[in-house]
């Protein structure tokens, strides 16, 4: 019956070919789709790695500094150093922006690290593919390469120019943005600091408060105004531990002690994965779904089709005592053919296109084994309603008109 089903193929073989290609386009994409979910995964996880943290300080009851924003007073650093099992611990910002260069745009998330040294301190790009790290205080900048960036590069974040001194990789936002890492006082400015007119305006307001004024206050108008121009604040403070402290024993000291909100690694991939990506991964399983179901009805509707177009051939075959297992067979191994064909055309076309999407595609084997299991289903699936019609078939058929 493999034979009797080849013949039939190959009698109509344009039409299979080509409906197979058209098949494994539609399963190329599912399987860049399944990929999507998998780098937003895999882009949460590096973003956790990159960071050479273990525990994530931030502002009281909130899911910063990635699902949620979170202030921090920038002096929590040094009371931290001194907590039993505690090795280092160190500020951090983050800022999603546009960062220009000569007249174009570049959505990135901008790091602020604090100074130490690479490696050792929580927040700094972990290696370089070229360059090197920074190694002053204002105006240097390390990129990731997605941005487009090159060394020698002069990039404008709001007031102030930076110089991309280094390249990294793999150095992303949950969101897939490529980093920028600045110094942490340029991008505390950058973060918080208010701009010349709105500094203007609010030292208008507060000189025109008279409460502000009293003549037995000596100095409070200046306090006020130093306040509202410096910015002690950081997204978060970084904590890594002697090793073999327990994080949750650590985190629980600082919560008591501190007053602050403390995640520990494993709570914090939880936050990515269940706060920040859920909504996508949702989004992504209805278009899998959408796809199954429409793979499903095209491989229906051909092998309906060919099963059709040879209604009198089946009769012949039902006339001479072929049994209805074996037209049954060949009608299924039709289907599973085009199946076959369509996964490996769409499995070329996922390999070769996922590097050209804007965000990061991770085909990974057990994707590709659960879309192969799942596209012989639907194809037997599909086969079901061709096969009871060519059972029902009456031989009579043959010798009629």
């Amino acid at each position: 019956m493999i034979s009797l089903a080849g013949r039939d193929i190959l009698h109509g073989w344009g039409k299979f070919v080509f409906t197979g290609i058209g098949l494994g386009l539609l399963i190329g994409v599912t399987l860049v789709m399944a990929g999507v979910y998998r780098g937003m995964v895999d882009d949460g996880k590096a973003l956790l790695d990159n960071s050479g943290a273990d525990l994530w300080v931030v502002q009281r009851d909130t899911l910063g500094p990635y699902a949620e924003s979170s202030s921090v007073n920038d002096d929590v650093y040094r009371s931290l150093l001194g907590m039993a099992g505690v090795a280092r611990a160190a500020n951090v910002t983050y800022l999603t922006m546009q960062v220009r260069k000569d007249g174009t745009d570049v959505r990135a998330m901008i790091v602020g690290i604090a100074p130490g040294e690479p490696a050792v301190t929580p927040g700094w790009p972990p290696y370089l593919l070229a360059g090197r790290q920074i190694t002053r205080g204002h105006y240097e900048a390390v990129a990731d390469i997605a941005t487009g960036f090159r060394i020698g590069d002069r990039l404008s974040i709001r007031r102030n120019e930076y110089t991309v001194v280094g390249l990294t990789r793999r150095m992303v936002s949950s969101a897939g943005d490529p980093m920028v890492f600045i110094p942490l006082k340029d991008a505390q400015e950058a973060q918080f600091l208010k701009d010349n007119d709105a500094i203007w305006q609010s030292r208008r307001r507060t000189e025109a408060n008279p409460g502000l004024n009293r003549p037995g206050v000596p100095g409070l108008l200046d306090a006020v105004l130093v306040s509202q121009s410096s910015n002690p604040v950081v997204n978060a403070v970084l904590v890594t531990l002697i090793p073999g402290q327990s994080a949750d024993e650590v985190a629980d000291g600082i919560r008591r002690w501190k007053r602050l909100t403390v995640y520990t690694r494993v709570q914090m991939e939880e936050i990515l994965l269940t706060k920040l990506i859920a909504t996508s991964a949702r989004q992504i399983g209805m278009f899998l779904i959408i796809l199954a179901v429409v793979s499903a009805a095209i491989v229906a509707f051909i092998i309906y089709t060919l099963t059709m177009d040879k209604i009198r051939e089946i009769a012949v075959l039902k006339l001479i005592g072929t049994r209805n297992r074996t037209i049954a067979a060949m009608i299924l191994q039709q289907a599973v053919a085009l199946g076959l064909i369509g996964f490996v055309v769409g499995k070329i076309a996922a390999t070769f296109a996922a590097p050209y999407f804007p965000k990061y595609v991770l085909l990974v084997p057990g994707d590709s084994i659960a879309g192969f299991l799942a596209v012989l289903a639907i194809c037997v699936v599909a086969s079901l309603a061709s096969i009871r019609m060519a059972l029902r078939v009456d031989p009579a058929e043959a010798i009629g008109g």
